[in-house]
């Protein structure tokens, strides 16, 4: 059980720790102190669940389908530059600070559903935790790829509490009007860097 459940924390680590639309989503709602337990768990249930879709082996369902991976290459895209946008609105608008960015300033609700949002509609996520966590863990069997699974997602547990916790040090930091136009302007980055990728891929399938 050891083995396969260092490996599994090992590459999930690895694969999660790139910087991406979800880790700029929970480092940018972590520093404005926007629910960030609630976003933490939140990724943590997805990644738990898609990786074990994965160990279970269905991930060659999804690559099977060519149509399903074609438009769900385009609606990531397209919410990656939305929410790109919303980030560049922001860097220009200006006027972010901790006080007015905190807790009560957006439901529940709403951050769960841009989380699921960011997680789902971009097709990475996918490749990352279903079909290569998948088909890593394909050589274990029984208890060995159950241990795998439960490597997997410890690490995701230890890196989305730690990013999202971890952010509320950059806090400081972030006292500066200057500091969450930088901020918002990296999230718009990331987010239409990430839409890009994705529009090229979607043409060549």
């Amino acid at each position: 059980m050891l083995t396969p459940a260092f490996y599994g924390f090992s590459v999930c680590l690895g694969l999660i720790i790139a910087i991406g639309a979800q880790n700029a989503f929970v480092l940018s709602n972590g520093i404005r102190n926007n629910r960030p337990l609630l976003i933490a768990l939140t990724c943590i249930v997805c990644d738990s669940l898609l990786i074990g879709i994965g160990v279970a082996g269905l991930g060659s369902l999804l690559v099977s389908k060519p149509d399903f991976v074609r438009w769900a290459t385009w609606g990531g895209a397209a919410f990656l530059m939305l929410y790109g946008f919303r980030a560049f609105c922001s860097s220009i608008k200006g006027g972010g600070t901790l006080e007015t960015g905190n807790s009560g300033s957006i439901t529940a609700s709403s951050l769960i559903l841009a989380t699921l949002g960011v997680t789902f509609l971009n097709p990475h996520t996918y490749l990352d935790t279903i079909v290569l966590m998948g088909g890593l863990s394909a050589p274990y069997m029984g208890t060995e790829r159950l241990g795998f699974w439960l490597g997997a997602v410890t690490a995701s547990t230890v890196w989305f509490i730690s990013l999202a916790f971890g952010a509320r040090r950059l806090a400081p930091f972030f006292k500066k009007a200057a500091a969450w136009r930088m901020l918002d302007a990296g999230v718009c980055v990331i987010m239409w860097g990430i839409a890009a990728a994705l529009v090229q891929q979607a043409r060549s399938l």
